[in-house]
């Protein structure tokens, strides 16, 4: 126990150094953002309780009802064939692009971009399976490449996106990812369904590609993303979420990467009404959706960004419902996963139960 609680002790310290190496967080402003519930024409059926005289949460709870009653419209993009499939690089990796379904202000968000890690070719002949890999929030370029190269040197072809509003997606006004997550509630509502719509596209090209055994692995902020992808799209067999919470208000309110999210919206609302407004992207309502797919549910066990009481709620969750599931516990905290030995670790029991999964699918 003494032991324990000085792992606990270490690690929590560890976490908290790496999440202040960032100083570029910007504390924007609180907004209920009703402009964003008619990006799309997705609104709120006439004769509701919208009007001037209609407080903005009330319009944002009609809204999120209406969402909650047919989440398979929400989350489902009109299909496209404008892909481009961009030649090799230097590194031999191809880059994916297509129109995104959702359209936002800023023009630069609203194209895919993806990163295709094709397996040898003998391999994908044999067993044409394929993983989209969703990163986590602001990762770089090159983030998760590293993973893909070791999904496909076992045999899995890897696609990875580029979430909106980051890499080339990410206006000139950002430095950071922040309009995915922000203490603008409509707008990270909408913007992380973008990222859904984008992942069921991808995972149509890949289809069409001739992989008939798909899978999809995301981590953090990607981890969600991927269980409501997973949970609207009937192409997806696998699914290997790494960090995990049944509540996406929950993270940004007791997480230390998103204390200055959580600074802009103190204040202004109580957690039990973001709980509410956040259900449409929260994991908590869709796990009775997934009793037909493999999932790989991993959490940290010192994580101070998906605090650990929420990974086990979740993991509780899909054990009292039967649904089907693997557990792994990493030895580490949220940031320190990307530090060795911890990113071996991780990325070997990643690749392990989806090569398992999908190949075992044959």
């Amino acid at each position: 126990m003494v032991k324990e609680s000085m792992l606990q002790q270490l690690f929590h310290a560890w976490e908290r150094r790496l999440a202040s190496v960032t100083t570029d967080r910007v504390l924007r402003p609180f907004e209920w953002g009703l402009e964003w519930i008619g990006q799309n024409g997705y609104r709120p059926a006439p004769g509701g309780s919208e009007g001037p005289d209609v407080a903005p949460p009330e319009v944002l709870e009609e809204w999120v009802s209406h969402v909650m009653a047919d989440t398979e419209a929400f989350f489902t993009p009109p299909p496209t064939d404008e892909y481009e499939l961009i030649a090799p690089s230097r590194d031999g990796d191809q880059i994916l692009t297509f129109p995104s379904a959702f359209t936002t202000p800023q023009a630069e968000n609203n194209t895919v971009y993806c990163r295709y890690v094709p397996a040898p070719r003998a391999t994908r002949r044999r067993h044409r399976a394929a993983v989209l890999v969703l990163p986590q929030w602001n990762a770089g370029p090159g983030g998760h490449v590293g993973l893909c190269r070791l999904l496909a040197w076992s045999g899995l072809s890897a696609l990875r996106l580029s979430l909106p509003y980051h890499d080339r997606r990410m206006p000139p006004e950002l430095h950071r990812a922040d309009y995915i997550v922000s203490a603008n509630v409509a707008r990270t509502v909408q913007v992380c369904r973008q990222a859904v719509l984008d992942a069921r596209r991808a995972i149509a090209w890949l289809a069409a590609e001739g992989y008939d055994r798909i899978g999809i692995l995301g981590t953090s902020l990607g981890s969600c993303l991927a269980l409501l992808t997973a949970a609207h799209e009937p192409l997806i067999r696998a699914e290997a979420l790494n960090h995990i919470s049944p509540h996406f208000a929950d993270v940004v309110w007791r997480g230390v990467s998103t204390q200055h999210v959580r600074d802009g919206l103190d204040g202004h609302i109580e957690l039990d009404l973001l709980r509410t407004l956040w259900k449409p992207i929260s994991p908590r309502w869709y796990l009775e959706r997934l009793r037909d797919r493999q999932t790989l549910l991993v959490y940290a066990r010192y994580d101070l960004t998906f605090p650990v009481d929420l990974s086990e709620d979740l993991v509780r969750e899909f054990r009292e419902r039967a649904i089907p599931h693997e557990v792994a516990v990493l030895p580490c905290g949220h940031y320190s996963t990307g530090k060795t030995p911890f990113k071996f670790v991780d990325g070997w029991v990643l690749t392990r139960f989806l090569k398992r999964a999908l190949e075992g699918s044959a």
